[in-house]
């Protein structure tokens, strides 16, 4: 199930996948991927994204230590906020790949910020966590907000990092609210964080065919990894353990967030570099380079 679009590599579907590989359906996945095209897959990647860069002193080095340590192989970079201009500084300096984190729910806390942005942030956070599917209703009385705090956000990351952002998703997945997808807020073409993937079973009927809609919506003008997970929960360990498998044959992005501590020690102390076995930890501009390397196959 293969969508030609005008950004390269993309595939649209539904997120649910059982994970386990060890059986002979389940083996049989990453072939099923490519199938339509009758193409051979190529290897798949693990892309391990760190949220919340520039939040806060803290966040920011707990994710520098991981970045350091090459466990985390990209970041989700903050704007208007209390460490964002340091962590911008850092990841020059230490060539890390950042991508714009949306915030939208989360008040800015940098110095100086404007009383317009503040006003229009606290308007936006109010009716999204007003109730939990707030995101799922588009608001046309919020149309001007939206595209404010879209527009500044874009212009900032271009401020203090030099350059468009090439990935894209938002603090507490409000980059998929209904207002930034109808209202196209998103520049074309870049890599925007798709819906979570469930284990078969996880999920009821609704949320798989809302959360396929949207996947659906997004992949015709943007860029998708083929799965994405949340670290989180470490246990029971065959869980990572089927998604680094996964990993092998397909692009996946593995979602953390180091300040927690029990995030941070597993990708700290080495539990994780032990676990991850032939899966290929690579930033998300691997991506770009996997499509000329697969002679025009899309992901």
């Amino acid at each position: 199930m293969y969508r030609r679009t005008n950004a390269p590599l993309v595939r649209s579907g539904n997120p649910i996948v059982t994970l386990g590989i060890e059986s002979p359906r389940e083996a049989s996945l990453a072939n099923q991927l490519a199938r339509g095209n009758g193409d051979i897959p190529p290897a798949g990647l693990l892309i391990v994204n760190a949220d919340d860069w520039g939040r806060d002193p803290l966040t920011t080095n707990r994710i520098l230590e991981c970045s350091l340590r090459r466990t985390v192989s990209s970041v989700s970079a903050m704007v208007f906020m209390k460490d964002s201009g340091r962590a911008a500084v850092l990841a020059r300096e230490h060539e890390i790949e950042a991508g714009l984190h949306l915030n939208f729910t989360t008040p800015f806390s940098a110095p100086g910020c404007p009383s317009r942005l503040l006003e229009r942030q606290q308007q936006l956070a109010r009716y999204l966590l007003r109730h939990r599917l707030s995101q799922c209703v588009f608001h046309p009385g919020l149309i001007r907000s939206f595209e404010y705090l879209v527009a500044a956000q874009l212009d900032e990351f271009r401020r203090i990092y030099g350059k468009d952002p090439e990935k894209i998703d938002g603090h507490h997945h409000m980059h998929l609210c209904m207002n930034v997808l109808l209202q196209q807020l998103l520049p074309p073409a870049t890599i925007v964080r798709r819906n979570f993937s469930f284990e078969r079973g996880e999920k009821s009927l609704w949320n798989r065919l809302y959360r396929k809609a949207v996947d659906h919506s997004l992949a015709r003008r943007h860029r998708l990894v083929d799965f994405l997970f949340s670290l989180p929960p470490l246990e029971p360990p065959g869980r990572l353990r089927r998604i680094y498998s996964l990993a092998c044959r397909s692009v996946v992005e593995l979602e953390t967030h180091p300040v927690h501590p029990e995030e941070y020690r597993y990708l700290a102390e080495g539990e994780f570099l032990c676990q991850i076995g032939e899966a290929r930890i690579m930033p998300p501009s691997a991506i770009a380079q996997r499509k000329h390397s697969a002679e025009g196959n899309r992901l």
